[in-house]
């Protein structure tokens, strides 16, 4: 059994006939740029991610420096 219930020998088969189709030149420029787009997408998350914690942080220290203020005056 292979993935999602094909079998393995499905699977070669199907390879095969997606190579003949395309030439392995073009399904490398395919592969690399399905590479170079999951590496921008997983950047962005992991941006999106850093702004988000930072945002929290600045949430969390806000306050806090607010309560210092005023315990000051």
């Amino acid at each position: 059994m292979g993935i999602g219930g094909i079998s393995v020998g499905s699977l070669l088969i199907v390879l095969v006939i997606v190579m003949l189709l395309f030439g392995t030149k073009r399904l490398r420029n395919i592969g690399g740029d399905l590479g170079g787009a999951l590496s921008g997408f997983r950047k962005a998350i992991k941006e999106t991610d850093e702004v988000q914690e930072g945002l929290a942080l600045d949430a969390v220290q806000q306050p806090a420096a607010q309560r210092e203020s005023q315990q000051r005056a």
